[in-house]
C-alpha cells in the first residue's frame, strides 16, 4: 500500500525540503558541556557547591537559552515537505516483490 495522499505544491518563494540556517550552529554550544576536563575542579565553590556541579546547572540554562533563540529566529521561515522518494511499503522488510 503506497501513500497516495496528494501533497500541496509549494507557493512561490517557499522553500521545500531540508533547510539550513546559520542559527542552527548555536545548537552546538551546549555540546561543550561534554568536555568535562575543562571544568572538572572543586574550586571555585558557589554556596558550598563544588565548581563541577554548579557549572552543570549553568550549562542547562545555556542549553535552554540556545534552543529558545534558535526556535525564535527560525520559526517564521516558510517550509514545505518535499515529496518522499520512498513510500512506507518500500521500507517494509517483509514486502518482497
Amino acid at each position: 500500500m503506497s501513500d497516495t495522499t496528494p501533497r500541496p505544491s509549494p507557493r512561490p518563494g517557499e522553500r521545500t525540503g531540508w533547510r539550513f540556517s546559520a542559527w542552527n550552529l548555536l545548537l552546538l554550544v551546549p555540546l561543550l558541556m561534554l568536555v568535562t576536563p575543562w571544568f572538572n575542579t572543586v574550586t571555585p565553590r558557589l554556596f558550598g557547591m563544588p565548581f563541577f556541579y554548579w557549572v552543570q546547572f549553568v550549562w542547562v540554562v545555556v542549553g535552554v537559552a540556545c534552543v529558545a533563540i534558535v526556535y525564535r529566529m527560525t520559526r517564521d521561515e516558510p517550509v514545505t515537505n518535499a515529496p518522499d522518494e520512498l513510500g512506507v511499503d518500500d521500507l517494509d522488510e517483509r514486502n518482497v516483490r
